[in-house]
């Protein structure tokens, strides 16, 4: 499936959520939810493992660099996104869609079902190519086990969505669908930030091009002086916000990032692949 195709299909995917679930995107205010549903935001919902954790605050929606994942990776599976030739991502991808709170903490494995994977397989091509794990490696979820990627996101973060996210289905659908309406590669190629190991950009430029493009201020996140990931806020029905603190302080660039940063250039791995996985039995898998 082509990257248009895929988004065509989420496209209609989303009518067809919106019928059902009440969830429905447009190009200005983004997402909005049944009026019954905001009723409930003031609401308690309980947290994991027997704790009750309040409300959560906002949205956070974590994007990354995968130029900046992919350098430090050295050994290939089929599930690593970094090891997928010339259908390596090229693009910011997604990490997760998060609750926060404004005083800077989040909650995390609420009460929710374990994940499921055959509740988003009409969703598996998507996911596939904009929300790839970068690491070989099992992920710990909020039972004491291991699992997928997909699956750790949405046990830590999605279950603690309730009122506004009721199910796993949505969480995926919603946060594929922001990522699509707040597409942060192409702003910043639009205005010549574009992926080189050898030019350094000014961070707060890059900011400032969110900025005027989202009418939000991100938070940026670097490994050393590369962008690692940019995140995005928003409010409970998903219109833009600022990504702040109680103080309000802006989340910036300035906690981990220097003035100026690089967009490492995305390299596709191909060599070294774990458990005997030789290149045909890798291209096959994918």
């Amino acid at each position: 499936m082509t990257r248009s195709s895929d988004r065509a299909f989420l496209l209609l995917l989303l009518l067809a959520a919106a019928a059902a679930a009440a969830v429905v995107v447009t190009a200005d205010s983004g997402f909005s939810v049944m009026e019954e549903d905001l009723d409930e935001i003031e609401s308690v919902v309980g947290g994991g493992l027997g704790k009750k954790q309040r409300e959560f605050d906002y949205f956070a929606l974590s994007l990354q660099w995968p130029g900046t994942m992919c350098n430090g990776v050295k050994k290939c599976c089929a599930k690593n996104g970094c090891c997928r030739g010339a259908d390596t991502p090229q693009v910011f991808t997604i990490h997760g869609l998060w609750t926060d709170y404004n005083d800077g903490t989040w909650p995390e494995c609420c009460n929710g079902p374990s994940f499921n994977p055959k509740e988003v397989e009409a969703l598996q091509s998507a996911l596939d190519r904009y929300w790839p794990s970068y690491s070989c490696s099992k992920t710990s979820n909020c039972h004491g086990g291991k699992g997928t990627f997909w699956g750790h996101e949405w046990e830590k973060h999605g279950t603690c969505a309730k009122p506004v996210i009721l199910d796993e289905y949505n969480y995926f659908l919603i946060t594929l669908n922001l990522y699509f309406n707040y597409n942060v590669t192409k702003v910043l190629n639009e205005e010549g930030y574009v992926p080189s190991n050898s030019e350094k950009y000014p961070v707060g430029g890059i900011i400032a091009a969110i900025e005027n493009a989202f009418h939000l201020t991100p938070s940026v996140i670097c490994q050393k002086d590369a962008i690692k990931e940019i995140r995005l806020c928003f409010y409970k029905d998903f219109k833009p916000r600022d990504c702040v603190l109680q103080t309000n302080r802006m989340v910036t660039s300035s906690e981990s990032c220097p003035q100026y940063v690089s967009l490492p250039e995305i390299k596709s791995l191909e060599h070294g692949y774990e458990d005997g996985l030789e290149r045909s039995e890798l291209a096959a898998a994918l």
